[in-house]
């Protein structure tokens, strides 16, 4: 597989990049039923810009190969139950009548807006689909601005969806320069600045390629002629955005912050936590009959690709049931219902490290089996 490179940052396009870290990684975080043999490992190789502090990874996985088996985070959970309700009830808020969903793989979003209001058209363009709803229609496809040429879309949405782009300024480029005729983008992002500081895994990986601040998000928006409405922040999960084109935004005063040292800070500190956790982990393992990691993703990856012992693991817990019964990419562990510790008596441990979903899993898990520890 040959990884498209970026020499230079994709922001600032400054090309004094330094390398914070560089292992060999799985390029897929969820689950498979193919042989270990299929699986690829690409180096996640994460730099920051000198001039700015931009956080990215240098070798991008190509998208056809990245998202093969799709793409299901966020179906799950009543947090992310929760966020879905919340973003709905702030895109319809702005009342729109013709959207493009741009990345609505599950169609929660769609069918929650149509629920709210039945006269929306809606529209998804998405390259692996896994929901059908006479109501919707669906475009098997990546997104490119020939969607918006018509000009028929009066709100172009988007959740969990820029993160993943490889160059966000295009794409927002793109959609700018499509809404001539006015119009809003409403959209839900990761608070990644606040998952970095909290030393939360998932902030940067194959699929989440930028550490996307705010001050990256706010500088994009402005550098492509979007004014900010309205900015919510749904706990420290998400922020949701409401922008209008503005022709009036002078590009030309608009200056990118340097985050150099406080986002190399963090990132070094996050870093020494989880090799202080892992060297930890590995010691206390030996104490317990049974061991399972919860959450069969880049969760349980990252401890492994950095040194957790898989020897006395016994497998993934995970309430997908799209994942169960398969194989963690990259590793030779199974994936288990949450259920198979029902009655269990012996000494169990469950390595949680799933950031902000931590609470809501260990409720789940003390239903199941109160005598469960965690680390």
């Amino acid at each position: 597989m040959r990884c498209i490179q970026r020499n230079k940052c994709i922001i600032s396009e400054d090309d004094n990049l330094e390398t914070l870290s560089n292992i060999k990684y799985p390029i897929f975080c969820g689950c498979t039923e193919e042989d270990i043999s299929n699986d690829i490992l690409a180096n996640e190789n994460i730099v920051i810009s000198k001039k700015y502090g931009v956080i990215q990874l240098k070798e991008l996985v190509p998208l056809e190969i990245l998202y093969k088996n799709g793409h299901d985070s966020g179906a799950i959970g009543s947090i992310w139950m929760e966020h879905h309700k919340q973003f709905s009830d702030f895109v319809v808020k702005f009342n729109p009548k013709n959207v493009l969903e741009i990345g609505g793989g599950n169609g929660i979003l769609a069918n929650n807006c149509i629920n709210i209001n039945n006269k929306i058209s809606w529209t998804i363009i998405e390259p692996n689909p896994n929901e059908n709803n006479d109501k919707i229609k669906y475009v098997k496809s990546f997104f490119n601005k020939t969607y918006l040429s018509n000009g028929s879309f009066d709100a172009v949405v988007h959740s969990h969806t820029l993160e993943h782009i490889y160059n966000p300024n295009k794409f927002l480029y793109e959609i700018s320069d499509s809404l001539n005729g006015g119009g809003y983008m409403i959209f839900s992002i990761p608070n990644l600045k606040k998952y970095l500081e909290n030393k939360w895994i998932n902030c940067l990986s194959f699929e989440h390629t930028i550490l996307l601040t705010e001050n990256i998000i706010d500088y994009i928006l402005n550098k492509n002629k979007f004014k900010i409405i309205e900015k919510k922040y749904f706990i420290e999960h998400s922020i949701f955005y409401c922008c209008k084109k503005d022709m009036s935004v002078d590009c030309n005063k608009i200056i990118l912050k340097d985050e150099y040292c406080n986002n190399k800070k963090l990132f070094k500190n996050m870093q020494k936590f989880y090799k202080d956790k892992i060297i930890d982990l590995n010691s206390k393992m030996k104490k317990y009959d049974e061991v399972y990691l919860f959450g069969a993703h880049i969760f349980s990856q990252y401890l492994i690709y950095r040194g957790l012992n898989t020897y006395n693991i016994c497998g993934i817990l995970d309430n997908n049931i799209n994942k169960q019964n398969k194989r963690l990419y990259g590793t030779n562990l199974q994936v288990y219902s949450p259920n198979i510790l029902t009655n269990k008596k012996c000494k169990i441990l469950v390595i949680l490290n799933a950031g902000i979903y931590n609470d809501e899993i260990k409720i789940k898990m003390q239903k199941i089996n109160h005598n469960i520890e965690y680390e």
